[in-house]
């Protein structure tokens, strides 16, 4: 199994607006057909001047990665409405094989 993790940081006052859009139009959209998509955690963390997001992705297999971002599949994929409401995100994700 892989885990796909990126980070983005909104501000306080556009949080709950990310975290919406996220979990009811982003998600949906991105994993819908995705052979080999398991599953995804959303984590939140306030860090005083922003709230960082931690967004995991599960796959079954780094193939299955590749069906869901294409060829650069270690570019993060951010949907402009994403963007709109981030003070900053990564630009690339980490992948990582579950040991346990």
């Amino acid at each position: 199994m892989i885990a796909r993790i990126w980070k983005g940081w909104t501000t306080h006052g556009n949080a709950a607006a990310y975290e919406e859009l996220f979990k009811n139009t982003v998600l949906p959209k991105v994993t819908q057909g995705v052979d080999g998509y398991i599953s995804t955690n959303l984590l939140r963390r306030d860090t005083g001047d922003n709230v960082e997001f931690t967004t995991i992705f599960w796959f079954g297999s780094l193939e299955a990665v590749k069906s869901f971002a294409g060829p650069n599949f270690e570019q993060a994929v951010v949907p402009d409405q994403v963007k709109a409401l981030m003070s900053h995100y990564e630009e690339t994700v980490h992948h990582h094989d579950v040991a346990l």
